[in-house]
């Protein structure tokens, strides 16, 4: 019998962060602890700038977001956000969305199904992805519920076969 496989992929849907974003932009509008503070959230090219006039607030809308991003099903820890900064008169903070597992996180992830992961379960990277394959289904399974309890990024399972 051929070997069972399937990836591991981190990819966040743009369209579903777009929505998440507006939802968050119209809270920060109508929100009274937000009125006349400059504060705002919007896309800056591939980030997402969040300014207000003190680092309560732009943490606040911080929180805003995150929370909106969870309601469109989108996981928290694939938003890759800096530490609050000055600029002039107001804070900012840049966060970027994550996509691909990056090369550490994929070798982690790798160490991990060695050790903890069923015998006979191989892992490989390959570019942004990570194929793991097994001639048991159970065991690949087995290794979903392992990463799913992980918390290093947002992972989803692609191409089971």
């Amino acid at each position: 019998m051929a070997d069972s496989s399937f990836d591991v992929v981190s990819k966040v849907d743009k369209m579903e962060a777009d929505n998440a974003l507006a939802q968050a932009h119209k809270e920060v509008e109508q929100r009274y602890d937000f009125k006349n503070v400059g504060a705002s959230i919007a896309w800056s090219g591939d980030k997402v700038m969040m300014k207000a006039n003190s680092e309560e607030r732009v943490k606040a809308i911080l929180e805003v977001f995150e929370a909106k991003l969870i309601k469109r099903g989108i996981s928290p820890r694939s938003l890759d956000t800096g530490a609050p900064y000055a600029s002039g008169k107001e804070f900012r903070i840049e966060a970027t969305l994550k996509n691909g597992i990056e090369q550490d996180d994929a070798k982690k992830l790798t160490k991990l199904i060695r050790d903890e992961g069923p015998k006979g379960v191989k892992a490989q990277i390959q570019g942004d992805e990570l194929r793991v394959s097994s001639k048991s289904r159970d065991d690949l399974q087995a290794v979903m519920a392992l990463l799913k309890g992980s918390d290093l990024v947002a992972l989803q399972f692609i191409n089971y076969r």
